[in-house]
């Protein structure tokens, strides 16, 4: 079927002539899935008027094709619970630094693995009820069960009991998400998911993980700062393919500074049950044993059982919904929103998204999503936090010269401590135009109002503001040299 986009104006005129033809829905809109995009949209929608229904599967931490629960990927097994085991593990370099700091800690200092697992649990416990109050309170319609499309209008959701039941709709929103993946490797049902880490029974002294993004960097973060023994594979020289690789070079200094073995450009070839834990082969022949090995080797679109392709929905080859700049399918009834169309894969940009198709269906105002300037932020120990182009990117797309403002130095905090790590802040500028490149502001802020602007002192923040030496120009069209 060809995929056919709509303009605002064809946006306009498909609303028209859905309101000439007049036809009973039992909803106005029936979204699958109540993550954070599913549960944005369907409240703004019935903040709008629109009468809205919204499905999901029972709760558990840990997903699967029939458990996931109110609040999705980031308040049960994302987000939420991965920055509270960061807190957790990052109190262990801080009892390091605090003998420098006067602490007197006198003999050892246990970590209680399960008193902060039950303490994660019940945080997303409580948010979990506290998405199915902002659900209610919207007066929006929470079905438990599995959804999945039947037809242009039409839902069909599985209760936990078994039933079906089958729901109209004019519009459908499909929210359902994304799943880690495994990679194909003998012994791979010995390895775990980024949901498994997250809900481990015992603390595992001996960690191995697969990957280099940012999941893979965070959890050998967590583990290591919780005091276990941490090895990280991944295939490139650098963790964290797709950032800046300067910054890249120094998130993987720290990582070893923290007591993270790292084996770039190396991937595992076999993983092994033994009587001592799981033997892991990597690519290069060597053996190593641990009690756990994570897989953080990416995610999937969530799709596979939502009857798309026999409705006619267009999917891509990784089996995600092909959607136009409004989020609409080729469909023109059905939308999608979050992870499961794979464009930028964070919470806040399904918020964003879920947003501008509320405005756009429910509120009179086509709204398309932008995708410029989009922050984020890696929570490995210390963390790395980035927006706009990589110095990479920006030598690729920009009209002239590049401005390379860097400063590298020691925080105050570790000159007390004692500790090795070095704090890296960069700007990015355009020359013709002075505008940062990779500056966090939507207003396109100059290197020149950066300049101008007084700093908090003392802070590591004020270094963006005291910037004044050029630490490398980089013609047009030139390979970027970075400080490596």
């Amino acid at each position: 079927m060809a995929r056919k986009m709509l303009s605002d104006g064809e946006l306009n005129n498909a609303a028209a002539a859905e309101e000439a033809t007049e036809t009973h829905y039992d909803f106005d809109l029936f979204v699958i899935g109540a993550g954070s995009g599913g549960v944005r949209a369907a409240r703004f929608s019935a903040n709008n008027g629109a009468k809205v229904g919204i499905c999901e599967l029972p709760f558990h931490p840990i997903s699967s094709e029939e458990i996931g629960g109110v609040g999705g990927t980031c308040v049960i097994r994302g987000c939420v619970p991965k920055k509270i085991l960061v807190y957790g593990a990052t109190y262990g370099g801080e009892l390091e630094d605090a003998r420098n700091y006067g602490w007197e800690i006198n003999g050892n200092v246990d970590f209680n693995w399960k008193k902060l697992l039950q303490k994660k649990t019940d945080e997303i416990l409580r948010l979990n009820n506290i998405y199915k109050r902002l659900l209610a309170n919207a007066a929006v319609k929470l079905y438990e069960g599995e959804g999945r499309i039947v037809g242009p209008n039409e839902v069909e959701v599985r209760q936990i009991d078994g039933t079906k039941i089958s729901y109209t709709a004019k519009h459908i929103l499909i929210a359902t998400g994304s799943r880690a993946q495994k990679p194909n490797i003998p012994g791979h049902e010995l390895a775990i998911t980024s949901d498994e880490a997250l809900s481990l029974e015992d603390f595992p002294k001996r960690a191995i993980v697969l990957g280099g993004g940012y999941i893979a960097v965070e959890f050998a973060s967590i583990w290591r700062g919780m005091g276990a023994t941490v090895d990280l594979f991944f295939r490139k020289e650098l963790p964290l393919r797709g950032f800046d690789d300067e910054m890249r070079a120094l998130v993987a200094r720290n990582l070893e500074g923290r007591g993270i073995n790292l084996h770039p450009q190396t991937s595992l070839a076999e993983l092994i049950k033994t009587d001592d834990g799981i033997k892991v082969i990597s690519s290069h022949g060597e053996e190593f044993v641990a009690d756990v090995v994570l897989f953080a080797t990416g995610r999937i679109p969530n799709t596979k059982r939502l009857n798309l392709e026999a409705v006619g929905v267009e999917l891509d080859q990784a089996g995600a919904v092909k959607v136009d700049e409004y989020s609409r399918t080729n469909i023109p009834s059905i939308w999608a929103v979050g992870d499961a169309t794979n464009r930028i894969n964070l919470t806040p940009v399904a918020l964003m998204e879920a947003t501008c198709f509320a405005n756009t269906v429910f509120g009179g105002k086509p709204t398309k999503a932008d995708y410029t300037n989009v922050a984020c932020a890696v929570f490995c120990i210390p963390p790395l936090a980035v927006v706009g182009l990589s110095e990479e990117e920006a030598v690729e797309k920009a009209a002239g010269d590049i401005l390379v403002f860097t400063s590298g130095f020691n925080p105050m905090k570790n000159t007390i401590s004692g500790r090795q790590e070095k704090t890296l802040m960069k700007l990015i500028v355009d020359e013709k135009t002075d505008k940062g490149i990779a500056i966090a502001l939507k207003c396109g802020a100059t290197k020149a109002q950066f300049d101008s602007t007084v700093g908090i002192h003392p802070s590591s923040a004020e270094e963006f503001v005291t910037m004044r030496t050029v630490t490398r120009r980089i013609a047009y069209k030139a390979k970027p040299q970075t400080s490596l």
